[in-house]
């Protein structure tokens, strides 16, 4: 993660300060997690509380509704997926990557155009191929420095790959994942954490400003470097927050910067909570964030959250499938998400 106070030193013109005076200053500026879905995939679930729970919540509710088919070779296929994986444990992983990355793909292993298995494949490891009308006609997967290339059968219809996507309005390919829509909100409360754990391992001191009024009051090329280079060697960045600094004569210390309490980094963290969570569709109550915490709230929260988010998910990836394995069995396949089957789901809308 980059550091929530970027190392930036800056001698101040002479012109602009009074003689016999000179300032060295280090100022804050906001740096930003790249974009790349590996990256966020790691500052998001893996040292993310809100966002890691967020995505349980999601890939655990929409793995436990129960697909059924209309056929059933496509029923045991889809309740024992492979000799590793149960059915829940598949469609868990396959939701939790469709979260993470806005995309998520099944790999269908057939025998003699008969169809044995079903595994998940990672999304970051996928490469859409597109033919010459701009339509996808393959994928590559890569991995440890080997390619194994998909490419659909046009003559039956029939794709190795099951791709499924969130809506991303401005690329063909690859669907948009809600943690690229609070990236800035994730950034912010893994920064504001980091920032405020600093503080405290460093005795809570802000930073603030070195002011250098001795001598004639102007340093030398060498005193400046060498300061330069102590202050940002030790100083700066977040795991030297607030450590204190040892003056030599003709400097002054002179606070500046905003204290925890100005800031407010526990609202501030708290709205960048509820913002991670408003792009996942999770209420926010559901993550035990602070608000109106009654049973009754709690209710109408837990059943928003299957009305809104795991439904209309499980219902879009049972349509997807059916289309998917039409061309694999019959054309009469259907295939439907039991939402009767939820245990406790019947008991929250009554």
């Amino acid at each position: 993660m980059p550091n929530w106070f970027s190392r930036l030193l800056r001698r101040e013109e002479k012109a602009s300060v009074p003689p016999g005076l000179v300032a060295l200053q280090f100022a804050a500026r906001a740096a930003w997690s790249p974009r790349d879905i590996p990256a966020l995939m790691r500052e998001g679930f893996e040292r993310n509380a809100i966002t890691h729970r967020c995505v349980r919540l999601i890939a655990e509710a929409a793995a436990a509704v129960p697909l059924k088919a209309s056929d059933a070779a496509v029923q045991a296929l889809i309740d024992a997926p492979n000799s590793d994986q149960s059915g829940p444990e598949l469609w868990e992983n396959f939701h939790g990557f469709l979260q993470l990355a806005g995309n998520a793909y099944l790999e269908l292993v057939s025998l003699d155009g008969e169809p044995r298995e079903l595994h998940v494949l990672r999304p970051d490891r996928l490469r859409v191929l597109p033919g010459a009308r701009g339509w996808p006609e393959g994928w590559e997967y890569s991995v440890d420095g080997r390619k194994r290339r998909f490419e659909r059968d046009r003559a039956t219809g029939r794709s190795p790959v099951f791709h499924i996507k969130l809506f991303h309005p401005g690329d063909d390919y690859y669907g948009l994942s809600p943690i690229q829509a609070a990236a800035r909100a994730l950034d912010l409360h893994n920064a504001g954490g980091e920032w405020a754990k600093a503080l405290l391992d460093n005795a809570a001191r802000p930073s603030g400003a070195l002011i250098f009024n001795g001598g004639d009051g102007h340093m030398s090329p060498d005193q400046f470097d060498r300061l330069r280079t102590e202050l940002e060697d030790n100083h700066t960045g977040p795991v030297n927050a607030g450590r204190p600094l040892l003056l030599e004569g003709g400097l002054d210390w002179k606070p500046m910067a905003l204290s925890p309490a100005d800031m407010d980094f526990t609202a501030a963290r708290r709205e960048a909570a509820r913002e991670i969570a408003l792009a996942f569709g999770v209420p926010p109550l559901l993550l035990g964030l602070p608000g109106d915490n009654t049973y009754a709230n709690y209710r109408e929260a837990n059943l928003a959250f299957w009305r809104q988010t795991v439904s209309p998910l499980a219902r879009k990836m049972a349509r997807a499938l059916t289309v998917w394995l039409r061309p694999w069995f019959s054309a009469d396949l259907e295939i439907e998400a039991d939402e009767s089957g939820v245990p406790g789901l019947k008991e929250l809308e009554q």
